[in-house]
């Protein structure tokens, strides 16, 4: 009943802060406790991010496929300030999203503290919620940081 519970927190959570990604997971996973199929929850967990990775890295590939993007792009990402510092941008985005992903395999819960400061983000800095991969990734980051200082000063 707890989970359930959480559940209708979280969409609560994601409807107030504009998640519609955080909204519908909450509701598919809630659709499947109130229809008994729990029995599956260890496998969605398990693939879960896997398939989402899956998804997202597909959407991000189909201007490739589509040839949105010629050859002419690509080169200039490789010989424009511009181009350099997005190689730069992404490389670091994408290590600090392995760090979050990571972080969220070992501590899942932090999931809520996650989508929470999203939503004061939005709220109070108009910020867009991109998904928790990088607010994890950056908390990953912020965590190491705070660990690496207050160790010094010990």
């Amino acid at each position: 009943m707890n989970g359930d519970i959480l559940l209708v927190a979280l969409i609560i959570i994601g409807l107030l802060g504009r998640s519609h990604i955080i909204t519908t997971a909450a509701c598919v996973l809630l659709i499947v406790k109130l229809i008994s199929l729990e029995r599956y929850l260890p496998t969605i967990e398990r693939r879960g991010l896997e398939l989402g990775l899956l998804f997202l890295t597909m959407g991000v590939l189909v201007p490739f496929a589509s040839e949105k993007i010629s050859i002419k792009d690509v080169t200039s990402m490789f010989t424009t300030w511009p181009g350099i510092l997005a190689l730069l941008g992404g490389a670091v985005a994408t290590y600090m999203n392995s760090k979050g992903l990571e972080l969220l395999k070992i501590d899942p819960q932090m999931i809520v503290g996650l989508v929470i400061g999203s939503i004061i983000g939005i709220v109070f800095l108009k910020g867009i919620p991109v998904g928790p991969l990088m607010a994890a990734g950056i908390t990953a980051f912020l965590l190491k940081a705070f660990t690496f200082l207050f160790d010094k000063f010990r």
